[in-house]
C-alpha cells in the first residue's frame, strides 16, 4: 500500500491509504444496504482515524476503540468490527459514526442527499 501525499480539491493533504478506504468503506456500505455518514467532517475524521492505525499498527482498528495491545482481543476492533451489525441495526449507526441505515442517515440530514 502506498503512502504517498495527495492533495484534494479542497486543499486537505491526505494519504492515498485514506482514499483507498474510504472506497473500501463505501463498497461495504452498499453491500449492506448502508451509506457512510453524510457529514464529511466526522467522515473525513473516522477515515483518517483509521488510516492513521493502518499505517501505525498494520490494522484498520476503530478509531472510536481502545486497542489492549493484544493482538487476539484486538481483533475484534479491526473495522469492520464485531459489533457493528448490532449497533447499526439498534442506533441506526455504528459507534464510530462510519456506516448508517439509509433511514438514520436521511433523518439526520433532513431529507436531504
Amino acid at each position: 500500500m502506498r503512502w504517498d501525499l495527495l492533495t484534494r480539491k479542497s486543499g486537505r493533504t491526505i494519504t492515498t491509504s485514506e482514499d483507498e478506504i474510504r472506497s473500501w468503506a463505501e463498497e461495504y456500505a452498499n453491500e449492506n444496504g448502508w451509506v457512510l455518514n453524510p457529514d464529511e467532517k466526522t467522515l473525513d475524521t473516522v477515515i483518517r482515524g483509521l488510516a492513521r492505525n493502518k499505517q501505525k499498527f498494520g490494522e484498520q482498528y476503530c478509531p472510536c476503540r481502545f486497542r489492549s495491545g493484544d493482538s487476539e482481543k484486538d481483533r475484534a476492533i479491526i473495522c469492520p468490527c464485531i459489533y457493528n451489525r448490532d449497533e447499526i441495526a439498534k442506533d441506526g449507526h455504528c459507534h464510530c459514526l462510519l456506516y448508517y441505515r439509509k433511514d438514520a442517515a436521511e433523518t439526520l440530514t433532513g431529507g436531504i442527499k
